[in-house]
């Protein structure tokens, strides 16, 4: 089988899987970070079957939707790989990238770090800011039954691990939480230099949605 066969049979696997998922974790979000994460590899030392497995299998069950549980991802991913018989270090690899990909992994003692995990964090986080994170916050918050904004409640800047978890929070708060504190956590010069311009249309649209509240 060919980098491209195996590429394309995931592909079918993940539109299927992902057939019915919340609208800012669906088919859509990952064909965007596939994207991205190719865009950024065109310009960086690494393997890119393994950046582009990652970036297409990366939220194959995001533990959000799975009752928190952070292995059931790995765990598709890798049963999904050894049916392609793919090279187990590859597969290894791209379980470490979706265990470690995330923003609340952050939050933990790094121990893992890989060029292709540099890289396909990057993809993803793109996806969280700029127009498109902006859309992907609400429908996520609309998913959720959160408030949209609530003055009365303030962002939480040191959060625990499991306080981000399991916030309830409006969802403008979530723009201090984590979309605002994306661009400084970039890996890559091609990932900062695209994080600049997103970022600062976020911050154009949080000027424009506070002198409408007024």
């Amino acid at each position: 089988m060919t980098d491209q066969q195996i590429i394309d049979e995931t592909i079918s696997f993940i539109r299927t899987t992902l057939a019915n998922a919340e609208g800012g974790h669906d088919w859509w979000h990952i064909n965007r970070v596939h994207t991205n994460a190719k865009h950024i590899a065109a310009t960086e030392d690494c393997d890119i079957l393994t950046v582009e497995l990652a970036a297409l299998l990366h939220d194959i069950a995001d533990s959000k939707f799975h009752n928190g549980d952070e292995e059931m991802g790995p765990r598709i991913a890798g049963d999904f790989l050894r049916m392609l018989n793919i090279d187990e270090d590859i597969i290894t690899h791209v379980q470490q990238i979706i265990r470690h990909i995330s923003f609340k992994s952050g939050f933990d003692k790094v121990s893992f770090q890989s060029p292709e995990l540099f890289i396909v964090q990057d993809a993803d986080r793109l996806d969280a800011i700029g127009a498109i994170g902006i859309a992907r916050a609400f429908s996520y918050g609309g998913f959720k039954g959160r408030e949209i904004y609530n003055p009365e409640i303030a962002p939480n800047l040191n959060m625990t691990k499991e306080e981000y978890k399991n916030t309830t929070a409006p969802t403008l708060n979530h723009f201090y939480e984590k979309l605002l504190l994306l661009k400084d956590k970039m890996n890559t010069a091609t990932g900062k230099k695209i994080a600049e311009q997103r970022h600062a249309f976020m911050l154009i649209y949080l000027e424009q949605f506070y002198m409408e509240c007024k």
